[in-house]
């Protein structure tokens, strides 16, 4: 059984330290909360587990396979679930909860298992001395770099209560706005695979039937004729193999994108692109614009406010912009002016109303300002690039059975005079 050594809290406000064995941490705490200690570290000797594990090889390597299989299923933590928990990390702190008596409040009553798990991982490792914004940059999956961020920030600063009130209405904010471009884009994916589904019906079933008719009278066809018939042969004779090679080349262009280079090259392309560039453009400034208006209303100074909001842009030829930035702001530089540059972001109305506001004083409330118009606007330039879109794609439809159909029709004209 491991052995863990301890440190912590006696009733009468002395320290203890000891050593005690348990089948886990969870355990451990169970321990010593029962003898009345209140842990301050936690540790397994590493020994006494590499001595456990020869004598108990069989019962290690069961549990050793369960945690496997068990990591491997685990349910993820849901954004709704997680912006549950900010909110009521928040709440709790801010009526005075100590943090680690939060933590244990929160992973008692998680709503999930996955969840209560993961709640109690981040207080094991809080109070084994560990500040809870680098508890939580161990779980990258469950914790994006901004909201490890702004949590660091919330402490450093002694706010964290303030701090995670404005992640909780900020991840709020950008599920709704999410939502809608999920919304917004649902019917056109729809209709392009339907499209794809009625041309591989009329490729591999219905233009057979035609080609053993045209075979039977021995006619010259036309050349659109030929290129239908000649597409619907290769995809029945070679369609696995397509299919085959269309699945690595999404593999090779996914890694491709997963590396520096590839990203980059891939967002400057999109931020170039004629209708979804200014989309892009628009959702990344309000992602910014909220995300620091946040933190500087929290009370964040503005260069770490700018260095934290910089990370949810989510483009990096933007976020480098914006880097430039933060260097003039930290040479003393006013903001309007540093943010100039980032042409893919703000434009002239914008830095001239981050201007007025940074020398009125109310910055932090434009910013959200900025970021309610924005989305505003962002959520009428998707609905007018979906209604643009639909009778797009069912165009594009029609043109592609059109184009087979009349290709199958056309050498119907030329019969007659091979049947005389």
């Amino acid at each position: 059984m491991p052995v863990f050594q301890y440190k912590a809290l006696q009733a009468n406000g002395g320290v203890a330290e000891g050593q005690l064995e348990a089948t886990g941490r969870q355990e451990a705490f169970r321990q010593m909360e029962t003898m009345g200690l209140r842990p301050i570290n936690l540790a397994e000797k590493s020994a006494a587990a590499a001595a456990a594990s020869k004598d108990n090889h069989g019962g290690d390597l069961k549990k050793l396979l369960g945690g496997f299989s068990l990591g491997g299923n685990a349910e993820r933590i849901s954004p709704r679930v997680l912006e549950n928990f900010t909110r009521l990390l928040s709440s709790l702190l801010a009526a005075g909860v100590p943090l680690s008596r939060a933590l244990v409040i929160l992973y008692k009553e998680a709503s999930t298992p996955a969840a209560a798990a993961k709640w109690k991982e981040i207080h094991d490792l809080v109070i084994d001395g560990m500040s809870l914004a680098d508890a939580m940059a161990k779980s990258p999956k469950t914790f994006p770099r901004v909201y490890v961020a702004m949590v660091q920030a919330g402490e450093t600063g002694g706010f964290l209560d303030l701090v995670l009130a404005q992640i909780a209405d900020f991840q709020a904010r950008e599920k709704e706005l999410r939502s809608k471009v999920m919304t917004a884009m649902l019917y056109p994916s729809i209709l392009l695979v339907l499209a794809l589904g009625v041309v591989i019906f009329l490729l591999t079933f219905f233009i057979p039937r035609f080609q053993a008719v045209f075979s039977g009278f021995g006619a010259a066809l036309p050349m659109a004729t030929q290129i239908v018939v000649g597409t619907s042969e290769v995809v029945r004779k070679y369609g696995l193999f397509v299919a085959a090679a269309l699945v690595i080349v999404f593999f090779m262009v996914r890694n491709w994108l997963a590396s520096e280079k590839g990203r980059r090259t891939w967002e400057g392309m999109i931020l170039q692109a004629p209708l979804v560039g200014p989309l892009v453009g628009q959702f990344a400034m309000s992602r910014f614009c909220r995300m620091l208006g946040t933190l500087l209303g929290a009370g964040v100074p503005l260069v770490q406010g700018l260095s934290v909001a910089r990370k949810s842009i989510g483009n990096q030829i933007l976020v480098d912009a914006v880097a430039q930035s933060i260097e003039r702001v930290q040479e003393g530089g006013q903001l309007g002016a540093s943010l100039a540059d980032c042409k893919g972001l703000f434009n002239g109305s914008v830095l001239e109303m981050i201007s007025v506001a940074e020398e009125s004083g109310k910055l932090d409330s434009e910013l959200v300002r900025l970021a309610n118009v924005t989305e505003g606007d962002l959520d009428r330039e998707l609905k007018t690039a979906v209604a643009f879109a639909e009778p797009l794609m069912l165009f594009l439809i029609a043109g592609f059975i059109g184009t087979i159909f009349i290709s199958m029709v056309l050498p119907i004209f030329t019969l007659q005079q091979y049947i005389k």
